[in-house]
C-alpha cells in the first residue's frame, strides 16, 4: 500500500542516518559539539513546516503527500553532498523542513483514507515506520563496511524515498476539502488538538530517550558490550511494531483503555529499564515500554482523524506532539546531570501520570 511504503521509506533514511553519523564526522573532521549543533536544526526546521504543512494540504492529502514526500528525497540528496559543516547545518534545517511537512501530510492522507474506506490504518502506517528503521540500520553499516561513504549512501536512501513517492498516484483518495467548522468549533478543535498533543508529547519523550540513551545506559551502567547494548533500541522499537500490529488486527480498541495500558504499561516500563540492576532486567523494561506505548498515538490519530473530517485536529495532534522530541533531550540530559542517568530515565516513568489521568477523566 503506498501510505505504507512512504513511511518505510522515510524510516530508512531515519535508520540510515544513526547509523551514518560516525562517518559522517570523520569525513568531515567535526567535533561531537558542532555535529550536536547542527543535529539540533533537524526541529528547528521540522516544526514551523509542520504548521504549515497542515494548513496546505488538508484537501489535497495525496498531492501534498506526494510533494512531500519528493521534497525529502531531494533533501536526502543535498545531505549527501555536504563537505563542510555550514552545509551540513543548512542541509539539516532543510531535511528536517521536509521531514516534518511530510510528517503531517502522511497523517493527513491516512485520516482521509481511513474515513473514505471505513478501514483501520493508522496502526499499519504507523507500524512500517520501526521496522523499516530496524533493517536500516544494520544494513547501512554493512555499507559502510564495504567501503560505501556517506554520500552514495543517501543517494540509495533517497532513490527509496522517491519510488515510494512515485507509487501515490495509485492511492485512492477523493480530492476536495471538507466542509469548514464554525468558529466556535474550530476554538473547540485546537483546545482539544492541545490537550491531546501534549498526551502525546508524554509518549514521545519516552520513545526519543529510548532511542537516544538505552545503548549508553547498557554500556556505561550495566557492563553491556557495544554489541549486546546496541540491541537496546531495536527491542524497543520491535515490541513498538508488536503492539501497534496487535492493536490492529483484533477488534477496533477503546482509545481510552489504550490510555490506561501506555500509561501503566509505558511508565512501569521505563522505570523498570532505568532502575533495574542488570542487562536483562533494563532490556525487558524497554520491551514493556515500546509494547505499552506503540498503539496510543497511532490510535488517537486515528480518533482525530474521525472525530474532525476538516483534518484540524490531526495536524494538531501531529504538530504539538513532535515537541516531545524536541524536549526529549534536554530533559533526560538536566535529569541526568542532577540524577544520574538510570534515575533519570526512571523518572520518565512519572509521564504515564497524564495518561492515566486522561483514561480516569474520559467522559464517553
Amino acid at each position: 500500500m503506498p501510505l505504507i511504503a512512504v513511511s518505510a521509506a522515510w524510516a530508512v533514511f531515519w535508520g540510515s542516518w544513526s547509523a551514518l553519523l560516525p562517518a559522517l564526522k570523520l569525513e568531515l573532521g567535526v567535533s561531537a559539539g558542532d555535529l550536536g549543533l547542527a543535529l539540533s536544526l533537524v526541529p528547528v526546521g521540522a516544526l514551523p513546516a509542520m504548521a504549515l504543512a497542515g494548513r496546505l494540504a488538508r484537501g489535497r492529502e495525496r498531492a501534498a503527500l506526494m510533494a512531500a514526500t519528493a521534497s525529502f528525497a531531494v533533501s536526502v540528496v543535498g545531505l549527501g553532498q555536504v563537505a563542510t559543516l555550514w552545509q551540513l547545518a543548512l542541509a539539516l534545517l532543510v531535511v528536517g523542513a521536509a521531514s516534518g511537512a511530510l510528517d503531517v501530510a502522511l497523517n493527513l492522507a491516512t485520516g482521509r483514507a481511513e474515513r473514505e474506506s471505513g478501514r483501520r490504518l493508522f496502526q499499519a502506517v504507523h507500524a512500517a515506520f520501526p521496522v523499516a528503521v530496524i533493517a536500516a540500520a544494520p544494513l547501512t553499516g554493512l555499507a559502510r563496511s564495504l567501503g560505501l561513504g556517506a554520500g552514495p549512501v543517501l543517494l540509495i536512501v533517497a532513490a527509496i524515498v522517491l519510488a515510494a513517492a512515485l507509487s501515490l498516484p495509485a492511492l485512492p483518495l477523493r480530492g476536495g476539502r471538507a466542509a469548514a467548522q464554525p468558529h466556535t468549533d474550530r476554538r473547540s478543535l485546537w483546545g482539544t488538538a492541545l490537550l491531546l498533543g501534549m498526551l502525546a508529547a508524554c509518549a514521545l519523550v519516552i520513545e526519543n530517550s529510548v532511542e537516544q540513551w538505552s545503548v549508553l545506559l547498557l554500556e556505561t551502567h550495566r557492563g553491556a558490550t557495544p554489541l549486546v547494548s546496541s540491541a537496546a533500541p531495536a527491542v524497543y522499537m520491535g515490541a513498538l511494531t508488536a503492539g501497534r500490529l496487535v492493536v490492529q488486527v483484533l477488534p477496533r480498541a477503546p482509545v481510552r483503555e489504550l490510555f490506561l495500558v501506555a500509561g501503566v504499561g509505558g511508565g512501569a516500563g521505563i522505570a523498570l529499564a532505568g532502575l533495574g540492576g542488570n542487562v536483562p532486567v533494563s532490556m525487558a523494561g524497554f520491551a514493556v515500554t515500546g509494547l505499552a506505548l506503540g498503539p496510543l498515538v497511532p490510535a488517537m490519530l486515528s480518533r482525530a482523524a474521525a472525530d474532525d473530517a476538516g483534518g484540524t485536529l490531526v495536524w494538531g495532534v501531529s504538530t504539538i506532539s513532535y515537541t516531545g522530541f524536541v524536549v526529549s533531550p534536554l530533559l533526560v540530559a538536566g535529569l541526568s546531570g542532577w540524577l544520574g542517568l538510570p534515575a533519570a530515565l526512571a523518572a520518565l516513568g512519572l509521564l504515564g501520570l497524564p495518561l492515566v489521568a486522561r483514561f480516569a477523566a474520559w467522559r464517553p
